[in-house]
């Protein structure tokens, strides 16, 4: 592959290319492989970094291991807010903590600790009496959801630093880059990081690219392009909650969770205001998005972008690039109508790998039934919707290598794409999620820009006979061998990442 001013302008045989380049600084990768970089549909940078710069809580093995994780975190950092995220207690056998034992072990320092899927959180007392309006034993002893969630982690984030914060974003563009990720899609909002930090984040100086949604509802067209021009976002949508998560039993479901037989979830958005954002955003040609995850939630959505379409016409909903984030509640019916709308899904492998199969997280609070219909990528290729794959950091590692893996090796039989299409999700998909249509970004052919991974095959993978090598050229004029076998070992590691002509990592 040759490069030139951050464009690849050939690929070919490399004898070819010593010939036709003779002048050409010539890298020899000595049994590297190049790929085009990763795009993450779908992260939370501040978030991430935060539990790369302080306390990640993603390897608790229980509530006991967890709290001694807070313990050991708070003696390290004296008179500082503590700032937690990552607890899963679905396979602990002590269940989660409640407020009475964090405060055992911070004492009167304000503590705020994010579920896993940031849609509940453990709050200290120090914290809680800093909200106004919490009230009753539930509210005041367990972890918090919905509206009580939302207002103690804007308070705890006002106490981050201004110092905090940046050195947060920059760990987790770092570690992107490091991952081969050139480009991530920050998912904002005032529920999430509020304006102030996506402001922060859209001036900070670094190479990985970050395009931005805004999660706020609007109901006029001047609206959305006002929000737009105010926010710098590209469209308004990524987390504008529709519904909660399953773990923390807040997805909005059709009937009650298998574990929690008086509960069916949350709903945050009705139809009348999902409509009415989709309308003011296809009127004004914005990229309108919701976080759905339940079947209830993911109806009202279709409810009202049939509407939609009726009043406006496909094409005009089409080439807004309306997307849906996570949906992983979606049956046959509402997979056709969105792939005939042209509507983009952002999804997330490692949520099935780390949380489906018959005994686990989904099958818990599903049964094994409904869990089994979770996340079915290929139903939703099959129909037309366009895939982009991310990781919805800081709720699964920055690893695309993990989440194509996880696609193609799908824990229900049938829902599973091939390692080439999961491959392309994770690349051109997030690209043309992000609004890019120009055929080749994402690519390794002329007239692309050259923004590239190299790797080194991990030590466990071995090299198949050809007949059985997939070959994963992402164009098939390019001309670019077969890649090893990525199946029976270690994930590759990256030795470099270049954007645009630009080294990132390595």
């Amino acid at each position: 592959m040759a490069v030139r001013d951050g464009l690849v302008v050939w690929v070919g045989s490399d004898a070819v290319g010593r010939e036709r380049f003779p002048q050409a600084e010539v890298d020899d990768l000595d049994g590297g492989f190049v790929t085009p970089g990763f795009v993450d549909s779908h992260v939370h940078v501040t978030e991430t970094g935060l539990c790369r710069t302080g306390l990640d809580l993603r390897p608790a093995t229980s509530s006991r291991h967890c709290l001694q994780l807070v313990a050991d975190y708070a003696a390290a950092h004296p008179g500082q807010p503590i700032w937690g995220h990552g607890w899963d207690e679905t396979d602990w056998p002590d269940g989660a903590p409640d407020t009475a034992a964090v405060d055992a072990v911070v004492g009167d320092r304000v503590a705020y600790l994010s579920r896993v899927d940031v849609h509940s959180a453990l709050a200290s007392t120090a914290l809680r009496r800093r909200v106004t309006g919490l009230s009753g034993d539930a509210v005041l002893s367990g972890p918090l959801s919905g509206e009580a969630h939302h207002r103690v982690r804007a308070e705890a984030r006002e106490l981050l630093t201004a110092d905090q914060r940046s050195a947060a974003r920059t760990a987790a563009l770092d570690a992107a880059a490091a991952a081969g990720i050139v480009m991530v899609h920050e998912c904002a909002g005032p529920d999430i990081g509020g304006l102030d930090d996506w402001r922060e984040l859209r001036a900070l100086s670094h190479g990985v690219e970050v395009v931005g949604y805004w999660g706020e509802p609007v109901d006029s067209a001047a609206r959305a392009r006002e929000l737009v021009a105010d926010t710098g976002a590209r469209g308004l949508g990524g987390d504008l909650f529709v519904d909660g998560a399953l773990g923390s039993h807040t997805a909005w479901l059709h009937q009650p969770y298998a574990d929690a037989p008086d509960c069916t979830g949350v709903c945050h958005l009705d139809k009348a205001t999902i409509e009415a954002h989709l309308r003011a955003c296809t009127e004004a040609e914005v990229p309108a998005g919701f976080h759905v995850i339940g079947d209830a939630a993911v109806s009202s959505v279709v409810a009202a972008l049939e509407q939609v379409v009726e009043d406006f016409g496909v094409a005009a909903v089409a080439r807004c690039g309306h997307r849906l984030e996570h949906l992983e509640m979606v049956n046959a019916e509402q997979a056709a109508k969105l792939g005939s709308w042209g509507v983009i899904a952002s999804m997330q492998p490692a949520f099935d790998a780390r949380w489906g199969g018959d005994d686990g997280m989904y099958s818990q609070r599903l049964g094994a039934e409904r869990a089994a219909g979770l996340n079915p990528f290929a139903l939703l290729a099959s129909q037309g919707v366009p895939l982009a794959f991310g990781s919805d950091s800081p709720v699964t590692a920055l690893d695309p290598w993990a989440g194509v893996h996880a696609a193609a090796r799908h824990r229900t039989p049938g829902s599973a794409v091939s390692m080439r299409a999961a491959f392309a999700a994770a690349t051109r998909g997030g690209w043309r999620a992000g609004g890019v249509h120009d055929g080749v970004t994402g690519t390794l052919v002329p007239g692309a820009p050259a923004s590239y991974a190299v790797w080194e095959v991990g030590e466990l993978a071995v090299e198949a006979p050809r007949d059985t090598v997939q070959r994963w050229s992402t164009d098939p004029r390019s001309g670019v061998p077969p890649l090893p076998v990525l199946d029976s070992g270690a994930a590759p590691r990256c030795r470099r990442t270049v954007h645009r002509g630009v080294t990132l990592y390595g």
